[in-house]
This record gives C-alpha cells, structure tokens and sequence, in this order.
C-alpha cells in the first residue's frame, strides 16, 4: 500500500566553503534534495537551496551537515508546502510482534535500504536474552531485510558427570520446551535509548 499527498518540504539554504561543495550536494542528493540555486558568496563560499523532504531533515541532517564540512557549513530552512510522494510504511517487528515505536514512514525507494540498516541497529543495541531474537523490516508483509540474536546458552548437563544418557537428553528436551514457551510469552527487554537511536540514519 503506498501513501501519498503526505510529503511535507522545506526550502533549506545551506552556505558552505567551496572545498566541502561536493560532500554537501551528495548529502543533499542523498535526501532526496532539489538544488533550486547555486551562487558564489565570494572567492570561498557557496550558497545553495534545495527542496528537502521534512522527514529528511529532521532528525540527523544539520549534524551529518556539519560533520562532512567540519562544521563549517550552516543550514537554515523554511516551510515549503507540500508534494505528493510515494510512501510506504517501514514496519519493524520483534519475533513476529509488531512495534509501533520503531515503525517509519519512508519512501518507496529507501524502504530497503532504511530496513536493513535499521535491523543491524536493532541487532547492535538489543541485548542478548534467553530468547532467540527474530528482527524483521517488512513492507506490506514483505521482509524486506531479518537479523537474529542468538540467546544465551545454559549448559543443563554441567553438573551431570557420566551416567544415564536418557536423563541428559530429557533436560535438553526441557531446556528446549521451556526456550519455546519463553518465545511465545516472554517480552523483549529494549534500553530507553533504542526509540531515538535506531532512527539516526
């Protein structure tokens, strides 16, 4: 399902030194940037404005701005209307569940780049459980890219020296039968700060 009519833009004005010209048109192409105009401040410096969707814009644009021209560059912007745009909703899920908070609205054609590096966040940031961890980016029920976090292992045979092979297999068997509930039941422990850094590109 693709949302449109949803795309809010803002005219950015961005003044950079002449030598950091290319890294800031690449960023502003890799938003999804217009270039509008283009003039020579002076011997050094560049002034340029380019249509940017909000959503490019508002979480981390001014900091990579800043980093690729070693926070020579300065931005500004303002509202510019709306566009209609080809949407689609990023939908994070957690062993098959849904999450809302980690849910985007991209354009069609970031959707899977977004997706894959969002679950490699996720994989980075999440902790290790007793749980298998299954992280999916799906767009309209297409996995669009999955990572796992392996749980941790409790060796329930530590203690047993020799003896009864049946008795080491039913505590695996156990082990496993409890791992399996855990799956179904057990809710995934996130740190606070996952909501807003699993968003920064």
């Amino acid at each position: 399902m693709f949302l449109s009519n949803d795309n809010k833009l803002n005219l950015g004005t961005i003044i950079t030194p002449d030598k950091y010209l290319g890294p800031v048109i690449s960023l502003c192409m890799e938003r999804r940037g217009i270039q509008r105009s283009a003039n020579n401040i002076d011997n050094e410096r560049v002034i340029l404005q380019y249509e940017l969707p909000l959503c490019e814009v508002v979480l981390d644009f001014h900091d990579t701005l800043k980093t690729i021209s070693s926070g020579y560059a300065s931005f500004d912007y303002e509202d510019n209307g709306y566009q209609s745009s080809n949407l689609v909703k990023l939908a994070i899920l957690l062993n098959g569940t849904l999450v809302d908070e980690l849910s985007n609205i991209v354009h069609v054609t970031k959707a899977k780049t977004i997706g894959r590096q969002m679950v490699l966040k996720l994989k980075d940031i999440i902790p290790r459980q007793l749980i298998h961890i299954a992280i999916q980016a799906s767009v309209n029920g297409k996995v669009m890219a999955r990572e796992n976090i392996k749980p941790y292992r409790k060796d329930v045979t530590a203690k047993l020296y020799g003896g009864d092979i049946t008795r080491r297999m039913k505590l695996l068997a156990n082990q496993a039968a409890g791992k399996k509930k855990m799956r179904m039941v057990a809710n995934i422990s996130l740190p606070r700060e996952t909501f807003i850094d699993v968003l920064r590109k």
